[in-house]
Formats: structure tokens, C-alpha cells, sequence
């Protein structure tokens, strides 16, 4: 019997540690992934100065790597996954992936013309945008924590760029506006998952369903801007030797499958562990590109600037312990509501509900829905 009882009591262990490791891992691979991403891609734009056109070389990479992926999903599992009917996908995908695209485009444009530490900075004001968004689109109450949390990050900024030499206008306002995209994005990702399911839980399915609509917006900027220059580049069209454009393609095909798989990783962070989380994680991320950037990439750096840094990141912590906060309360309320109406037919849809803890990713439900979104609005916010 005692024997017996000593392996009950290991069980619960070693899936505790089970569950740890394969947090830590997922978090790890998305911190790895996220901060070379950024790195990679202002080296990469050194020398191939054309971030529209990249963009789009990313997009269509991850929609083919998507629809393999979702191929491969349904041999293995017998199990078709979904595909939107025509009206569906116009109204509930449109408006969010152009967005998006704007987003993305825009932050990989403004990324060769500033340092990466000033990119970081300037990027965490989304957090801002998709504050007022959300206001506006009644999906948040006002309150002094949110005014709070905007003065704190918008102060942050301000002394982060007051009077450095190394500021660049014109990449900062595409920042900017890449910021305001992506608040318009994640707000508008809240409210479709808000009115409908659309069984896009899974992060192939988001991808594959996402990625021909963020290509819009950005098709004819990269005509009007980067035509030209591309055809003419001696890095692509006009290369003297084949190893040229080779080198070219490899390293923009890397880019694209980092992108796609920080993608996948920050869903199983959400998956695994909880959308709280990945928000803890991307100021954890924000921190060591910050350090990275001053340290290796030689990114200047004074007391102005490491205090708008800090005011930044604990107005980020702050929102992040607020939203901790505020659904904390709700899973007590829905709690206390549950029980005293004693209903044990709620208590499963509960159960769903509450999956942000939850050791088996749900992909294939819609309930998990809202915690991707969550997240993403609070942190993803453009990071390629």
C-alpha cells in the first residue's frame, strides 16, 4: 500500500514538471524567436533596402507554409479544417487583415530608418491606440488606470526621442502610424471574435484565412515605391553572379519561416500557459531588445532615455497587472453566479471558458478564440 501511494503521489510531479518544461520551452522559443526576428531584420535591410517587397515575400511564404501545414494536418488527422464561405470572409476578415497588413508593412518600413531600440519604443504606443480604439468601440470603461497607463507611455516616448541625434522623422511617423494600425487591428480582432465564431481557433487556420488580405494594402505601395529600385538592384533582377541572387532568395525565405514560426509559437504560449502570460513575456521581450540593441547593436543610450524607457515598460506592466486584475474578478463572478444557481449544465461551458490555463492547447475549439486576441492585442501588436 505505501508503495502504492508513493506512486499516486509522483504522478501529479512529474506532470507538474511536464507542464513547466513545455512552458518554459514555448515561452523561450517565442522570446528567441521574436527578438531575432527584429535583429535579423534590420541587418537584412542593410543591404537589401526594400521592406514592402519583403513583406509581401513573408505573407506569401506563410500562406503556402499554412495551407502545406493544414494539408498535412488533414491526412494525418482524417479531419477537414475549415474554409470560410466568400461573405464570411469578406466581412469578418477583411477590414482586421488589411489592417494588419498596414501594420506590418509599415513597421518594416520605419525599421531601416531608425535604431532598434527607438523601433521598440515607438512600437509599444500600439498598446496606447488599441486603448482609445477600444473606447471608442466600447469594448473598455473608462477609467483613471487607462488615462494612467496612456500618460505613462506617451511620457515614456517623449523623453525616449527628445533631442537624439540619431532620430529619424520619417521613420518614426511610419512607426507611428504602424502603432495606430495595429491598435485599429486588434480592436477590430476583438470585436469580430466577440460577434462571431468563426472557428478560427487554430493558428493555421488564422493564418492561411489572414495573410491574402494583409498582401493588399501593401501590393501597391511596393509597386509605387520599390518597382524600380528592385528591378534594377544588382542584389536581384540585374545580379552578376547566380550565388547573388541565391543568397538573396535563402535570405529572405528565413526571415519568412522565423515569422511563421514565431506565429505558431505565440499561440502555443497562449495555448499552454495563458494570455497574461505572453503580455509578461513581450515586456520581458521589449527589455532584452533594448539591452541587445545598446550592448551589441551600439544603440546610444542616457538617463533621458532609460528613464522614458521605464516609464514605458511599467506603463505596459501596469495595463498587463490591471487586465490580471480585472479577470480574476470576472472568473469569480461567472464562479459565484455558477454556483448559486447550482446549474451543472453551465459547468462545462465553464470549464471552456476559463482554458487559458489549461495544459492541452484547444485549437480546435472557438472558445479559445478570445484568448489569442487577448493577447495579441496586448503585446503582438507588429512585432515582424
Amino acid at each position: 500500500m505505501s508503495e502504492q501511494k508513493q506512486v499516486d503521489q509522483s504522478v501529479p510531479l512529474v506532470n507538474t514538471f511536464s507542464v513547466i518544461c513545455r512552458s518554459l520551452s514555448c515561452i523561450i522559443l517565442y522570446l528567441v524567436l521574436s527578438i531575432g526576428i527584429v535583429f535579423y531584420q534590420r541587418w537584412i535591410l542593410m543591404d537589401l533596402q526594400f521592406p514592402l517587397s519583403m513583406v509581401l515575400c513573408h505573407l506569401t511564404v506563410k500562406f503556402i507554409l499554412a495551407g502545406l501545414c493544414r494539408n498535412i494536418w488533414e491526412c494525418c488527422t482524417s479531419k477537414e479544417r475549415i474554409v470560410l464561405q466568400w461573405g464570411s470572409y469578406i466581412k469578418n476578415i477583411g477590414l482586421t487583415g488589411i489592417a494588419g497588413g498596414i501594420d506590418i508593412g509599415l513597421s518594416n518600413w520605419g525599421l531601416h530608418l531608425i535604431t532598434v531600440s527607438l523601433y521598440t519604443m515607438t512600437k509599444s504606443t500600439a498598446i496606447i491606440f488599441i486603448l482609445i480604439f477600444t473606447l471608442i468601440f466600447r469594448l473598455e470603461k473608462k477609467s483613471w488606470s487607462l488615462i494612467f497607463v496612456v500618460l505613462m507611455i506617451s511620457v515614456g516616448l517623449f523623453l525616449t526621442t527628445y533631442k537624439a541625434t540619431e532620430f529619424n522623422l520619417e521613420g518614426f511617423l511610419l512607426i507611428l502610424g504602424a502603432s495606430f494600425a495595429s491598435g485599429l487591428r486588434w480592436t477590430l480582432a476583438q470585436l469580430m471574435m466577440q460577434k462571431s465564431k468563426l472557428g478560427l481557433s487554430n493558428p493555421l487556420d488564422m493564418l492561411y484565412h489572414m495573410q491574402p488580405w494583409m498582401m493588399w494594402p501593401l501590393l501597391p505601395l511596393a509597386i509605387a515605391f520599390e518597382a524600380t529600385p528592385l528591378i534594377t538592384s544588382c542584389r536581384v533582377f540585374r545580379y552578376a553572379e547566380f550565388h547573388v541572387i541565391l543568397e538573396t532568395i535563402g535570405k529572405v525565405l528565413l526571415g519568412s519561416v522565423v515569422a511563421f514560426a514565431m506565429e505558431v509559437a505565440e499561440f502555443l504560449v497562449v495555448s499552454y500557459t495563458s494570455s497574461l502570460t505572453l503580455s509578461v513575456a513581450g515586456v520581458c521581450k521589449d527589455i532584452f531588445t533594448l539591452i541587445l540593441a545598446v550592448e551589441w547593436a551600439g544603440d546610444p543610450m542616457n538617463l533621458m532615455k532609460l528613464f522614458g524607457l521605464v516609464l514605458c515598460l511599467s506603463g505596459i506592466s501596469c495595463h498587463s497587472y490591471q487586465k490580471a486584475i480585472d479577470m480574476r474578478r470576472n472568473q469569480k463572478n461567472i464562479t459565484a453566479e455558477v454556483t448559486e444557481d447550482q446549474c451543472d449544465v453551465n459547468i462545462p461551458l465553464l470549464t471552456k471558458a476559463s482554458l487559458s490555463e489549461a495544459l492541452i492547447p484547444e485549437w480546435d475549439n472557438d472558445e479559445s478564440d478570445d484568448s489569442a486576441v487577448l493577447f495579441n492585442m496586448l503585446h503582438e501588436a507588429g512585432e515582424r
